[in-house]
């Protein structure tokens, strides 16, 4: 049960990414993230939703185009924390950044994150 539970709020934290507008991402992470929700991430440590809504909008506002996130690993679960692999790629095989983050989940949200990100690698085709 844990382990679904973690895979739902990962699944919707990362569908904030691939919203179909801009307006969808704060109500998609609130669905998904605790209100002081900590991020770990390449640029530092932001804290509450406002800061991570922020840093996914930037993301989405990729100089290449609007990219698309997927979870590309099953949720694993050992213990508090829930770790799964996860690919942003850019229109026409544009950047293609993948990495792995690692979440800690309070009251079925996600109340943590950390995300150790890969190199930027162009697209197979």
């Amino acid at each position: 049960m844990q382990e679904e539970t973690a895979r739902s709020a990962i699944d919707t934290f990362i569908s904030a990414f691939n919203a179909s507008d801009d307006s969808y991402v704060t109500a998609l992470l609130s669905q998904a993230l605790t209100s002081d929700v900590v991020f770990w991430g390449p640029l530092g440590r932001i804290e509450g939703i406002a800061a991570v809504e922020r840093f996914v909008l930037d993301i989405r506002r990729h100089p290449a185009g609007t990219g698309t996130m997927v979870r590309c690993s099953a949720v694993d679960m050992p213990d508090e924390w829930a770790r799964y692999q996860w690919v942003f790629t850019t229109p026409d095989g544009g950047p293609r950044l993948a990495g792995t983050d690692v979440v800690h989940l309070r009251r079925s949200l996600i109340d943590q994150v950390i995300v150790f990100a890969g190199e930027i690698e162009p697209s197979a085709s």
